[in-house]
């Protein structure tokens, strides 16, 4: 059922993170889809607006975030919206600081009882423990930062000579990396809306080994595949997963974990807290398969977000 009444809703997308093209891309879906709504809709970037926001927040019912990486998913965005009283779809600040976190992300996993590639998180300060951890995992290997999303930074290591580069490329953007063990397998995610657990998307990429960050913004690069061909019980053990992943994050509202099929068994990667909303991605792509538009969706975001208040 639509909402009664338009709303004066605070679009916040871009930011300073190295996902900013990708967020203010997917803002402009968002924003004809809520104009399509009949809601009344003002754009803010939080690289230079959030001042402006917090002294016109009585404007507004709710905001709606398209924003990606650090500055927009981490909980640094959500804490400033709780401070001024302002609603939002989506996790909180506890909820969006852990998923953020690779390796804290990957430890609660575990204690949920999900399966997880082998791997740790290291500083720049242990790089020397890191690199002998690598060593004991063996090849091959994935090293990317902590803290990013889209497979930024991101580099599969085949065979040592690509090690202290693969640390380099990671420790450039961020403080902390991760070291894993690299399973080749077929790329999954699954997206939670409200209390559902949406159908099962595969991602086929091409030309590539991963659904790295080329293949996912490039046209014609990967091909999603919903509902995805998978045997019947992993596509439920992954619905199943999705769920534990999101309740074990502290999630709210909405959100879609990666995982990967190896030797026929599913292994969680990370959780997404706001997924790409472009009407091509992939959680979009999830939603109209269950039977959602892109509106609908929105709609129901926004609903979220207003119940939250």
């Amino acid at each position: 059922m639509p909402l009664k009444n338009a709303l004066r809703v605070a679009l916040l997308a871009g930011g300073t993170s190295s996902e900013r093209e990708v967020s203010l891309k997917g803002a402009k879906s968002v924003e004809s889809a809520l104009k399509k709504l009949g809601h009344k809709v003002e754009f803010f970037d939080p690289a230079i607006d959030l001042p402006r926001l917090a002294v016109e927040k009585d404007k507004f019912d709710c905001a709606f975030l398209v924003v990606h990486g650090p500055g927009g998913e981490d909980g640094v965005l959500q804490g400033f919206l709780d401070s001024i009283g302002l609603p939002y779809q989506g996790a909180g600040v506890l909820g969006s600081a852990l998923a953020m976190h690779k390796g804290i992300s990957k430890e609660l996993y575990k204690l949920a009882g999900l399966k997880v590639p082998e791997g740790r998180t290291f500083t720049k300060h242990e790089i020397t423990v890191a690199t002998e951890y690598a060593k004991t995992l063996g090849l091959p290997l994935v090293i990317k930062p902590a803290t990013q999303g889209s497979s930024i930074g991101l580099s599969i290591v085949e065979n040592w000579t690509q090690l202290e580069e693969a640390f380099e490329k990671a420790f450039a953007i961020d403080k902390e990396v991760l070291v894993e063990k690299f399973l080749q397998g077929r790329e999954i995610t699954v997206g939670v809306l409200g209390e559902e657990v949406l159908p099962v998307v595969e991602i086929i990429p091409r030309g590539s080994k991963f659904f790295d960050y080329k293949t996912k913004y490039t046209p014609g690069m990967a091909e999603e595949v919903c509902p995805a061909p998978i045997p019947e019980n992993l596509y439920k053990k992954a619905q199943e997963y999705g769920k534990i992943a999101h309740k074990a994050l502290k999630l709210r509202h909405y959100s879609r974990t990666d995982m990967i099929i190896y030797e026929n068994e599913v292994y969680v990667l990370e959780t997404n807290t706001i997924p790409g909303m472009t009407e091509t991605s992939l959680l979009p792509l999830a939603a109209r398969v269950a039977g959602y538009e892109f509106t609908q969706l929105v709609e129901k975001l926004l609903k979220m977000a207003i119940n939250q208040k």
